[in-house]
Formats: C-alpha cells, sequence, structure tokens
C-alpha cells in the first residue's frame, strides 16, 4: 500500500513522505522541487544532501540542496535560475505532482518545471515524469536533463554500446565519449572498461582536476550507482534518431570530492511559446550488492539487476 504523507523535513514544513513499505522518498514543496530521498525502508539515504543548505528557502542564490532536480540544457546562466520558493503540489493515486512557479524573473526566461513522482505498491520501482513548459513569448531550444546528486563513497556505471568486430556492418561510430576541459581520463577515478565506463567518487582524488565529466550515447538506456552494497539504478527511454546534447549524449557522470552525480538527458527541442517537453526516468533501488570493480563484477552484480527491471 503507498502512503502519501506531508511532515517537516530537515527544517522544511512542507515536505512530502511516500512510502510502499520497501522503499521510502522524500520530495521537497518549500523548494525546489527536489527529491531529496531515496531509500530502502528504514535504511541509508542514498542521495547526498547538502547540511548548510538544510532548511533554507528564499534568496536570490542557486543552491543545489541536494538529491534530484530537473535542468535545462545547455548550462546557462538560464540554468542556475534560484527555486527557492515553493511550488505547487497535486496528490495522485501514487503520489504527486509537484510543479515550480513560472521563471519569470532574470536570469528566467520564463520556463515552468515540473516533476510528477509515482511509486508503485511493491518492489523499489519509481517512476518520475519530468516537464518543461515555455511561458515566454519567444521560442527556446532547450534539453530536459535530470541530474541525480549521489551520497558520496560509490562509483557510477554506464553501459557503452555493445562491441563487435569490424566489418561491413560496423564501420560507422556508434557513440561520442565527450569531454570537458576539466575530464583527464588519466585521472584514477576513471575506469573504462571492455562494456562499462565507471567514475570513482573520492573525498580526496590525487588528479590535476578536482572535477570530472563525460558522457556519451547509451543505446540500453540505464546508468547505475553502486555504493556499499546498495544499487541505484535508473532508466530512461532513448530516441535513436534524435539529437542528443553535448555532441549526442543521453546520459552523463560527474564528480567532485563532495559528490557524484548520474544524469539522463532528453533530446534537443525548440520549444515554441505554450509548448511542453517531457522527460521520463525509472528508478530501482537493489541492497545485498556485492563489491564492484571491474567489468567482471558488473556482469555478474549489476546485470542481474538490470535485466530484473522492466518499464510499462
Amino acid at each position: 500500500m503507498i502512503h502519501v504523507e506531508k511532515r517537516e523535513y530537515r527544517g522544511w514544513s512542507n515536505s512530502h513522505f511516500l512510502s510502499n513499505g520497501f522503499v521510502e522518498l522524500v520530495v521537497l514543496a518549500d523548494v525546489g522541487p527536489r527529491v531529496v530521498r531515496y531509500a530502502l525502508a528504514g535504511g541509508e539515504n542514498q542521495f547526498h544532501e547538502f547540511e548548510n543548505q538544510a532548511g533554507l528557502r528564499g534568496g536570490g542564490d542557486f543552491r543545489l540542496y541536494g538529491g534530484h532536480r530537473l535542468w535545462a540544457w545547455p548550462e546557462v546562466e538560464r540554468t542556475y535560475f534560484p527555486d527557492n520558493q515553493s511550488v505547487e503540489v497535486t496528490n495522485t493515486a501514487s503520489g504527486a505532482t509537484f510543479t515550480a512557479p513560472i521563471e519569470a524573473e532574470a536570469p528566467g526566461t520564463s520556463l515552468q518545471k515540473s516533476i510528477s513522482v509515482q511509486l508503485r505498491e511493491q518492489g523499489s520501482h519509481v517512476r518520475l515524469l519530468h516537464a518543461i513548459t515555455n511561458h515566454s513569448s519567444e521560442p527556446t531550444q532547450l534539453a530536459t536533463w535530470t541530474p541525480t546528486v549521489m551520497r558520496p563513497g560509490g562509483r557510477g556505471i554506464l553501459p557503452f554500446p555493445p562491441r563487435a568486430a569490424m566489418d561491413k556492418q560496423h564501420f560507422q561510430s556508434v557513440s561520442p565519449l565527450a569531454l570537458w576541459s576539466f575530464t583527464d581520463f588519466t585521472d584514477s577515478r576513471w575506469q573504462l572498461g571492455q562494456d562499462f565506463l565507471q567514475l570513482i567518487q573520492q573525498e580526496k582524488p590525487s588528479g590535476r582536476f578536482p572535477e570530472q565529466m563525460s558522457g556519451l550515447f547509451n543505446p540500453a538506456g540505464w546508468g547505475a550507482y553502486a555504493r556499499s552494497g546498495c544499487l541505484f539504478l535508473k532508466r530512461s527511454p532513448v530516441i535513436p534518431a534524435a539529437q542528443y546534447p553535448d555532441f549526442g549524449c543521453n546520459f552523463e557522470l560527474f564528480t567532485n570530492p563532495e559528490f557524484l552525480e548520474l544524469e539522463s538527458l532528453g533530446p534537443l527541442v525548440t520549444l515554441q511559446p505554450g509548448q511542453t517537453v517531457a522527460h521520463t526516468e525509472n528508478w530501482w533501488l537493489f541492497g545485498g550488492v556485492g563489491p564492484i570493480s571491474d567489468d567482471e563484477s558488473i556482469r555478474s552484480q549489476v546485470l542481474p539487476r538490470v535485466h530484473e527491471t522492466v518499464i510499462p
């Protein structure tokens, strides 16, 4: 049975708790919206929260707060619109929809964002529908972008497209491996395997840049974060012929000494006045996951969980 309750959470009085006896979530409505907690029932939050921002609201400074958020790509000034005001909450049979005010003041461009969170009656499956509406009188180009800030001390995992020997059916490239100015694949936090890309979160990295980021076109449509015997898995539908941001990336990883972000992106769109673009993610959380280090351990510990997940 799904239980939805409004109560205080770490100084935010308007917080919504969703649970089904197996997993629990907390979604903020005083700010954001943010899904700041996702955990096995009674267990440790798998999302990172910024302690110095707990309970804050209002003001003109952008705050990450922690957890899961909805952004509009590209990363420019409007991306950092300070979403510090209360959001509208509409309850549903299996969760709620959280709609932020229109971003009408600078650096906003009259976008309005919403996240609908739907929890299944059994198991850990959560469905999130993200939407961005253009309330401006002008069209704008963007892509939906959904970073999830993960608790430190784990590793992000993305699958490469399927491998195959070169032949007449395999002359063309299958994916970018995007670079940022601070991307350094000699950094020990990166592990480029045969079938998987891994990025390890470290509190005291030894590389020349504290931040690392990369992305790829991921036709499998899933990414994962493994930490302390738990596995967070997100899936997002893939549109093969679509144009994706960052030279064609639909999944990306970012880390710094404090956290790691597992991110999915929707296709590039030109959003006309009054139009809305939507982006879906599906989440699962697994306990009892064995140690993960190389490709073989991902095959034995992660892929069986991936194969368990289905998207209705």
